[in-house]
């Protein structure tokens, strides 16, 4: 049985109930049957993996390789991604590296099946494999829950990553924008409608630096590893998306109003 974490209340105060409980309830869940067995058949067993290949056709290992990044919808796609991984990143021109959801690069550059030997020889490369399998996991059970929850869960870790290098900061907005967890955080606390993906990429660029600047007096990406710049961007997606949700629930309930009140008949 998998530990299923609590979130009683939605937006700022329930972040702030997340945030106070968090420690504890991902022990309970890292502990639970069902994560352990998954990750103790990927510590026994990917070090007997050679190549791509090998690694796909074993779902059990599989399962793991993409729930640690947040991949996991991804199983049944065996073909795609192994040609994700067989190709790795060292090309300018390799399949992952092309894609825009970011997360298949940082996939396929951490197995590194383009290296000879590959990055699973390394002796630290399960527990590291697994220990973001459990963080996600976690964040994915949260977001059983409450799926802003489980985008806030990732932002401070996903932000710190992609400004670890010594990517551009317009890079870092691109990134930004080929990482559908990140991407919802960010249009939803600058407000930005949901036919903004349609603009074109030049243009969703300058929009993003803009409302960064406007709102934070701050056009940069990397402004945002700072905990306080991070946690205002949080209670501006917090603020929206609640309204956002009650601005839904209106128009729900006024068109279900218009259909009962056309379906009653007069006297």
């Amino acid at each position: 049985m998998t530990f299923q974490p609590v979130v009683p209340f939605n937006g700022n105060l329930g972040w702030a109930f997340l945030q106070r409980t968090r420690e504890t309830q991902e022990a309970a869940f890292t502990e639970s049957a069902v994560v352990q067995r998954d990750t103790d058949y990927f510590r026994d067993n990917i070090g007997s993996i050679t190549n791509a290949e090998e690694l796909v056709a074993d779902p059990r290992l599989l399962k793991v390789a993409l729930g640690a990044f947040g991949l996991d919808d991804d199983l049944p796609n065996k073909a795609f991604i192994q040609k994700v991984l067989d190709e790795g990143t060292l090309a300018d021109d390799a399949f992952a590296n092309k894609l825009a959801d970011k997360r298949y690069a940082a996939m396929a550059e951490a197995f590194g099946f383009d290296l000879a030997p590959s990055n699973i020889s390394i002796s630290t490369f399960p527990e590291e494999i697994i220990s973001a399998y459990e963080i996600r996991q976690f964040e994915v059970a949260v977001g059983n829950s409450n799926e802003n929850m489980r985008l806030a869960l990732g932002l401070g870790r996903e932000l710190e990553t992609i400004s670890a290098g010594s990517i551009s900061e317009d890079g870092l907005w691109f990134t930004i924008m080929g990482t559908p967890p990140l991407r919802a955080v960010f249009e939803a606390a600058f407000n930005l409608p949901t036919s903004f993906g349609t603009l074109d990429v030049d243009r969703q660029l300058e929009v993003f630096k803009e409302k960064a600047a406007a709102n934070f007096g701050d056009s940069s990406v990397r402004q945002f590893t700072d905990p306080d710049k991070q946690e205002e961007l949080l209670r501006k997606f917090f603020v929206s998306s609640e309204l956002n949700l009650q601005s839904a629930s209106a128009v729900r309930g006024s068109v279900a109003l218009s259909l009962l009140q056309s379906s009653v008949s007069p006297f």
